[in-house]
């Protein structure tokens, strides 16, 4: 099994993978909360996942990853009440939204997409478990709140000092909470919005308890392998659950804690609160989603990227030209009636598949789909095609497609391409350069030389 590197943010540096199931990994990624359509900073974490997951299974993993989707929450409630429609008819508007997107997107399937509505059960017997654990408890209005000082690892994470939170900074304050750094696990309620009649009063979940315990569900363990999600849920969101696991399991509640950069407009960070967002939705339809994978495969996952329609055209011109390098050689295949063997540039793919072993560089990767697509367009100007080299060019780049996500579409010959092929040629060999300038065109034009 090849060696994989990913940067953990709990140790704060790059570490060697070692699954705790072996040739086997569990992957959990926070999903969004469905009030609103998704902006492109909300699918960089999406396609994240989705290359890792692909390079670990081309490695040899068999992968299991979930993502969840937030469906109980005072927004959905807002748009809710806003629209004069119910929570669920807004979360299922939004849910398919966002799948179009994945859709769209070429995003591998996913073993679940669990959402928080179907698990109010567990997340009563989970609150209920960390009441009788005592790290939690009951504030003069019923409401259920975490007590971050029973945990002595709190803010291992995201590298803050617990004290600095209870000064206050970045936290909501309530007279009932013990201290200002602790956060809600059930919120009673006598709002407008969803609630659930339980042993814990009637109200509904918190937020940071909701990834938790669908994570403890379904993969039924105290820890996983990868969790992860933007580099804003570092605190407090992905804090807060890995404390409420040390509650409950008394364990880690991932191996492996990745973190995905912003998108960043101009100087500041892609946000619905700030109002400066580009829909993916609007993004895909306008660029394409070859050009959004491209776009954010250019820069480390970890490193904030910044947003410019310049920055997707020029995404949008490099994968159209290597899309057409692919075509070009299946057409003159196609044209030449020969078939690719099955090889791979070996060397090429050892190289490719190291780079994004080694914490997903996939900047580095793309340099070798270049050095491919270079070999391509060198071996289509030649009259006839060396099988041997095109076969691997050709193979090597569908892989690498395949592992980067890129769509494609086979080439698929008419006998008209045939007829203007064989008459381009036939006028060319004749010198009768005006008539197979009018062939050539209409080839051109197909994308077929």
């Amino acid at each position: 099994m090849r060696e994989v590197y990913l940067y953990d943010s709990l140790k704060a540096g790059k570490r060697k993978f070692e699954p705790i199931v072996k040739d086997e990994v569990s992957i959990y990624y926070c999903g969004p909360t469905v009030y609103n359509f998704v902006h492109i900073g909300n699918i960089r974490p999406v396609l994240t996942f989705d290359l890792l997951t692909r390079v670990l299974s081309e490695i040899g993993y068999k992968v299991h990853c979930i993502s969840n989707y937030t469906d109980i929450d005072d927004k959905i409630i807002s748009k809710a009440l806003e629209s004069n429609k119910s929570e669920k008819e807004v979360s299922d508007f939004y849910i398919k939204a966002y799948e179009d997107c994945l859709t769209k997107l070429n995003c591998l399937p996913l073993e679940d997409h669990p959402r928080v509505s179907n698990y109010i059960p567990q997340i009563v017997e989970f609150i209920s478990t960390i009441m009788s654990n005592g790290f939690a408890y009951k504030g003069e209005d019923g409401d259920i709140y975490f007590d971050v000082t029973k945990d002595p690892n709190y803010g291992e994470i995201s590298k803050i000092d617990i004290q600095d939170l209870i000064s206050g900074a970045r936290i909501e304050t309530k007279a009932d909470k013990r201290s200002p750094s602790d956060f809600a696990l059930w919120k009673n309620t006598a709002d407008e919005g969803v609630k659930f009649e339980t042993v814990l009063g009637k109200g509904r979940p918190g937020w940071h308890t909701e990834c938790v315990v669908m994570i403890n569900s379904h993969f039924k363990k105290s820890t996983i392998d990868i969790h992860g999600g933007g580099f804003d849920l570092k605190f407090p969101h992905h804090e807060n659950e890995n404390a409420q696991q040390y509650a409950y399991k008394h364990a880690e509640l991932a191996n492996y804690w990745m973190h995905v950069g912003f998108i960043n407009m101009g100087d500041e960070k892609m946000s619905k609160s700030l109002g400066n967002i580009v829909l993916a939705k609007d993004a895909i339809d306008k660029y394409g989603a070859n050009a959004i994978r491209y776009f954010f495969y250019t820069t480390s996952y970890r490193s904030p990227l910044s947003y410019t329609p310049e920055l997707l055209e020029k995404a949008s011109s490099e994968v159209d030209r290597y899309v057409l390098a692919l075509k070009k050689l299946e057409a003159k295949a196609g044209f030449l009636n020969v078939k690719f063997n099955a090889e791979l540039d070996e060397l090429a793919y050892e190289r490719f598949m190291n780079y994004l072993a080694d914490d997903l560089s996939s900047a580095n990767a793309i340099s070798e789909i270049e050095a491919q697509v270079k070999k391509a367009n060198i071996l289509l100007r030649t009259s006839n095609l060396d099988l041997t080299q095109a076969s691997k060019v050709y193979n090597t780049l569908n892989k690498f497609f395949d592992i980067f996500g890129f769509k494609y579409e086979k080439v698929v010959l008419s006998d008209e391409d045939k007829e203007h092929y064989a008459l381009y040629q036939k006028y060319r060999m004749e010198k009768d350069y005006e008539k197979s300038d009018i062939y050539r065109k209409l080839l051109i034009e197909r994308g077929l030389i």
